[in-house]
């Protein structure tokens, strides 16, 4: 195991080389550039001083040349400062950012895990049931409803209309004077709607996939000797059956990341939360070259990090895979 985890790592680094490059060049291919998004508005900006900025930000030099000089920094962990007026630390500004996305993400990840594996079981141990059904009509609402219209709805419920979760922000504006319980109530009312419609869409695929994995397990003819053998219902299910139907779920969770961390982009503007999602955006709107190749590689690196967690979680799920 520990072989097969070197081994995975190191071909990571090609890989993320790799995913820098496209991103670097899809960047740059973007209309627009850091000096026209800040001189536009400046009626007094002249040519002159659009060139000395191009200078500063090495935006005058080749594209290949300006991609070796970022990939040199980076090979210090140096993400370069943002293109922005204050001129700070990348590194500095994601650090600030990062924990608020991981948060959300990992709630939404437990809640899918929570929520999702006990309906598939369910559904698959009640086929064709009044609660399979309605879990089936669940699934099919998931899919179908855009969860930034979702969103809207349930803020305007239940931060307008009965005002009982806060519809902005990650904190209220007196958080510095609640004690320590009330601060902490407040900091999960804040983050209930965004981790629910985080998780929406992963809770309704996830729910089916498991079910139709169960199914398929509990068919097989271990299962059927294990009933024969006088084991009880709930061993059979639990113990036998759930593990091995868990190893494709385990797959769809690692390839699940890349999705929440996109949709923190949505979520984060829409409630307001600062966080890399919000980053991301503002980054992108402003065309900050090395704020949105910092916040990609992040991005890059949380995400094969999660797919090589789930791979190693492989063997730990199912006894019969070795890795030599």
């Amino acid at each position: 195991m520990l072989r097969y985890t070197v081994k995975r790592l190191l071909f990571m680094i090609p890989l993320l080389i790799g995913i820098t490059i496209i991103c670097f060049a899809v960047i740059h291919l973007a209309p627009g550039s850091p000096t026209d998004m800040q001189t536009s508005l400046n009626p007094k900006a002249s040519l002159e001083a659009k060139e000395r900025l191009k200078s500063l930000y090495n935006l005058d030099k080749p594209l290949h040349e300006q991609y070796f000089l970022w990939l040199k920094r980076l090979a210090v962990l140096d993400l370069g400062n943002s293109f922005s007026p204050d001129r700070r630390p990348v590194l500095d500004k994601i650090a600030e950012r990062l924990p608020i996305t991981i948060t959300i993400n990992v709630l939404s990840m437990i809640l899918i895990m929570i929520v999702a594996i006990p309906i598939g079981v369910l559904s698959a141990v009640r086929q064709d049931s009044f609660f399979d059904k309605a879990t089936g009509v669940f699934v099919f609402v998931g899919f179908a409803v855009p969860t930034f219209w979702l969103a809207l709805l349930l803020m305007i419920l239940f931060g307008v209309n009965l005002g009982w979760l806060p519809i902005s922000g990650i904190r209220s504006l007196n958080y510095e004077y609640l004690t320590p319980w009330s601060a902490f109530w407040d900091l999960v009312k804040h983050l209930i709607m965004p981790v629910i419609l985080s998780a929406f869409g992963g809770l309704a695929g996830l729910s089916r996939y498991m079910r139709a994995n169960m199914l398929e397990v509990i068919r097989q003819d271990y299962i059927t000797t294990a009933r024969a053998k006088g084991l009880s219902e709930r061993i059979v299910i639990y113990k036998h059956a759930l593990r091995n139907a868990l190893l494709p779920v385990i797959t769809i969770l690692g390839l699940s990341i890349p999705g929440l961390i996109g949709g923190s982009v949505i979520f984060e503007t829409i409630f307001a939360i600062p966080g890399m999602g919000q980053l991301f955006y503002m980054s992108v709107m402003s065309r900050d070259y090395p704020l949105v190749m910092g916040i990609l590689f992040i991005g890059a690196v949380l995400t094969l990090l999660g797919n090589l967690i789930a791979d190693m979680s492989y063997a730990v799920a199912d006894p019969r895979i070795r890795v030599s």
